[in-house]
Order: structure tokens, then sequence, then C-alpha cells
């Protein structure tokens, strides 16, 4: 069984924000956050796959040698109400992809 985590995180160097997947590169979601600390990013939010709904990003095939950029935008992720199902929640906005984070 493969572990699909999500980050959400910023480059202030470089004033752009990202949406990062792996599937199968980590064991650990610290090992993915503590990866992406070391190159100098901001980790702002982190995932397992069963805690977000996913809105508009599609999932990445399993791989255990790569990550995956799923998004990026100038300046910091947006935040807003997305509802679903009568529920309104805080979802995570880079250019056109959304999510919902610790949705549990």
């Amino acid at each position: 069984m493969t572990n699909y985590f999500r980050i959400t995180g910023y480059y202030p160097e470089q004033d752009f924000c990202f949406i990062i997947d792996s599937n199968g590169m980590f064991e650990k979601l610290w090992q993915f956050s503590s990866y992406l600390i070391q190159k100098g990013l901001k980790v702002l939010e982190v995932n397992k796959l069963e805690n977000i709904i996913d809105i508009n990003i599609e999932l990445a095939e399993e791989d255990k040698n790569h990550i995956f950029l799923r998004a990026t935008a100038d300046g910091k992720p947006e935040y807003i109400d997305q509802t679903i199902n009568g529920v309104t929640y805080k979802a995570i906005k880079i250019a056109d992809r959304l999510y919902i984070a610790n949705n549990n």
C-alpha cells in the first residue's frame, strides 16, 4: 500500500505558492514535509489523501521516485468558502485548483 500525501506551501524568496502530491515516495507525512523544508519551502498545509476532499485535482499515479506539482500561482494561497452537500468548508485555492484540507 502506498502513502498518498498532499502539501500546500509557499516559497517567499520567489513569492509563489504550490500544491504538491506524493504517492509512494515517502513512508510518513513528516518525511515529505521535511524534504520540502530542506529545499527552503514553507509548508502551510499537510494532508493524507483520506483527510481531503478533492474538488478538481486529479490524483497522481503511484511513483516511488517523483513528487507531483499539481498547481502553482504568484503570492500566497487563497482560502475560499466551498459548499458541498449543504456543508460549507474552507477550501484552498491555487490558480484554478481547489481542495478541502482536513475534512474530518
